[in-house]
């Protein structure tokens, strides 16, 4: 290689060279923000006061029985739907019973207490066990609610009625010093989602 095209290479190394340099120092105007975000969830909180439904000693058939308590929406968002679960045990304390005391336990749901007449749903303790929650919401709560639902803040008095019936040709008396404990579960789901 001739000393021309060494210095020719030597030049075009050099240029090369410094435009590299320069071209890694080189920098475009730039600017950055960073965003904050928060996903705050609701809450759904439906109680009910009082939580125990009734308590009573020495029932005989034909008593009758009426309690009324509140369901409250206490969270932040509004309740589409609320269901109900039932379930309950029976004490069986002679060991007698060829009945399920729960189908004596008649249950009728009431529009409110001055109005004691005006039945929404009447059914018995062992029906409503086995009844679906969504079911028993279409019967016992929709037409109270209706679209509306449960407001945030609102509340909705649910009147009950327990009556203890007797049946035809049914040996009542294995009954007799037996008890039943109810448990009630209700469940509230949200309203739709919407945009936000």
């Amino acid at each position: 290689m001739g000393i021309k095209q060494q210095l020719g290479m030597g030049v075009t190394t050099a240029v090369l060279g410094l435009t590299l340099i320069g071209g890694g120092t080189f920098a475009y105007f730039s600017d950055s923000v960073e965003t904050n975000n928060t996903f705050a969830a609701g809450t759904l909180d439906l109680d009910a006061e009082p939580t125990e439904i009734i308590d009573v000693d020495n029932l005989q058939p034909g008593d009758t029985m009426v309690r009324d308590f509140e369901l409250q929406n206490n969270g932040s968002l509004d309740i589409d739907t609320v269901t109900l679960e039932t379930d309950y045990t029976v004490i069986d304390a002679e060991g007698n019973n060829t009945e399920d005391f729960g189908e004596f336990i008649e249950v009728e749901f009431l529009y409110n207490a001055d109005n004691l007449d005006e039945v929404i749903f009447q059914t018995t303790l062992s029906e409503l066990q086995d009844m679906e929650p969504e079911a028993i919401s279409e019967h016992v709560f929709y037409p109270e609610l209706g679209d509306d639902g449960l407001p945030v803040d609102e509340s909705h008095d649910l009147v009950v009625q327990f009556n203890f019936t007797s049946g035809d040709d049914v040996d009542m008396n294995q009954f007799q010093g037996d008890s039943l404990e109810l448990e009630w579960t209700f469940t509230a789901t949200q309203t739709d989602g919407e945009e936000q």
